[in-house]
């Protein structure tokens, strides 16, 4: 069915642009036409007002009285602009984009949109923007297609408008510092602009937190980041591959909480039928300094194109705005010799684990985007405790065995996971407490794994001081653990993919690995 209605609008769009590419030709007309999306009903867009760099669109959300005023304001001639068939086009701009795209404000049966203004010797990109926006924003990730007018010279694609873009989002709350890094080579102009977009930007959202003390990214940012990674999910399903996956195609949206959506469309690739990649010879390209490194030699392009730029757009999000492979102007150059730098996630070792994967040269070694989904990156505390006390129930009937291999390798992570003597990074008063019930070995990864599923599912009868100390659960418990031996959950993980992930009791947990 989605395939019908993208032929149909399509080829209608097609066969008006033909007919006014002939009006065109004729003395003194200058008239427009329409071809509009085929939707019967589409949700009710949030009250929103206006900002943008470049991308699609943005807007913010001030509520309902200003918004009301602003789009009497539009369609009263409040705002010099035009109609177009079924749309209205202010003068106001949004963003700039490449090839003397804009958008500008505007206005679509009534609700406000962001309009793409693309000239029509650039129609292709119309044209493929508008199958694959139809085909894919049937989701809460996808930033949303309404319609489409044009005139002798441009295409208009009316699109959802939203707050900001993720690079607007992380350069807001990041140092300043950090900020001129990253826009060192804006014009002056185009600098104080920025600037006073990015002021306006954070008085919508004055109190937004991103990172947590120690430098975690907090839930909204875990949230965001898993919003991309849902996006990505449903275009691969799809077969459609983006091709240029970057913070500031990434467009954030108010609605009951905030919302990262996907955007800029223009160079993405359909896969046909069986098809696995593109070829050596796919046209277009990303952004210099997104690209995996098969697009900037020109490679065989695949899903894992994707899968790269998530991996850089993934540390940009959690360092506070800076990339795995340098400055802007040495990215590109890195990115082929593979030269990436991790160190500041190093303290986050599951953002190792799935970012370094992301990043792998050989594109067949990166993960798929359902895979990141449910990567542990993303697990809530309880989440985290759970899938350990599972693990140890499972070691637990290990026990049984002989020369058993899961558990000879799981001891073997202890230098890494335990970092040494596991009571020795305790308070006495803990190992006290435990002590009292059984005799651990204190090197082993066995035994502290269960230690902290005895205390866990016997919280409720621990003093009172040793609830104090351990912290409530799930949060707390997950932290005091946590931050003792940082690297036992991943290394665990990884042990339990080896051996265990098609195992009943873990399904839960990998799901996504699952056919």
């Amino acid at each position: 069915m989605i395939g019908l209605v993208v032929g149909l609008i399509v080829k209608g769009y097609t066969l008006a642009v033909k007919e006014q590419a002939f009006l065109n030709e004729q003395p003194g007309n200058s008239g427009s036409k329409t071809a509009s999306s085929k939707r019967k009903k589409i949700q009710k867009s949030e009250d929103k007002h206006v900002s943008s760099e470049n991308g699609d669109a943005y807007v913010h959300t001030d509520g309902d009285n200003q918004m009301s005023l602003h789009l009497n304001k539009l369609v009263d001639g409040g705002t010099d602009g035009r109609r177009i068939g079924k749309l209205f086009v202010s003068n106001t701009e949004i963003a700039k984009g490449s090839n003397g795209t804009i958008v500008l404000e505007g206005i679509y049966e009534g609700r406000p949109v962001a309009v793409k203004r693309l000239v029509q010797a650039h129609n292709d990109v119309a044209f493929k923007e508008i199958q694959n926006l139809i085909a894919s924003d049937q989701h809460p990730n996808i930033v949303r297609w309404y319609g489409v007018e044009y005139d002798q010279d441009f295409v208009y694609l009316s699109l959802e408008r939203c707050t900001c873009s993720l690079d607007d989002l992380i350069q807001i709350y990041s140092d300043c510092s950090q900020n001129q890094v990253f826009n060192k080579n804006k014009a002056a102009r185009a600098m104080i602009e920025y600037k006073a977009r990015l002021e306006s930007v954070k008085n919508i959202f004055p109190d937004l937190n991103l990172w947590k003390a120690n430098g975690h990214p907090s839930p909204l940012s875990l949230k965001l980041m898993r919003d991309v990674v849902s996006g990505l999910v449903h275009l691969h399903e799809l077969g459609i591959i983006h091709r240029d996956l970057k913070p500031q195609n990434v467009l954030i949206i108010k609605e009951r909480s905030l919302c990262a959506k996907l955007s800029d469309m223009g160079i993405s690739k359909r896969l046909v039928g069986d098809m696995s990649s593109l070829g050596h010879h796919a046209t277009g390209c990303g952004s210099s300094g997104w690209q995996a490194p098969e697009q900037l030699l020109h490679g065989r392009q695949t899903r894992s194109v994707d899968l790269f730029s998530l991996g850089c757009l993934l540390f940009f999000c959690i360092t506070r705005g800076r990339h795995p492979f340098g400055d802007s102007l040495e990215r590109d150059i890195n990115i082929v010799k593979n030269q990436m730098d991790l160190f500041l996630v190093e303290h986050i070792p599951e953002a190792v684990h799935l970012i370094s994967r992301l990043l792998n040269p050989d594109p067949e070694l990166r993960p798929k985007a359902m895979e990141v989904l449910h990567h542990p990156l993303f697990w809530t505390s309880e989440m985290r405790l759970s899938f350990l006390r599972d693990t140890s129930d499972r070691i637990e009937l290990e026990d049984r065995e002989t020369n058993s291999d899961l558990l000879k390798v799981l001891e073997s992570t202890g230098p890494v996971a335990l970092g040494g003597k596991w009571d020795e990074k305790m308070e006495p008063a803990f190992i006290n407490n435990i002590g009292r019930y059984r005799r651990y070995k204190f090197d082993s990864v066995r035994d502290l794994l269960r230690v902290m599923r005895n205390k866990l599912n016997h919280y409720r009868e621990l003093p009172k001081g040793i609830q104090e100390l351990v912290g409530p659960v799930p949060e707390g418990y997950d932290c005091y653990f946590a931050s003792r031996f940082p690297r036992l959950f991943i290394e665990v993980y990884k042990v339990v993919c080896r051996y265990c992930m098609e195992e009943e009791s873990f399904q839960k947990y990998f799901k996504s690995n699952v056919d």
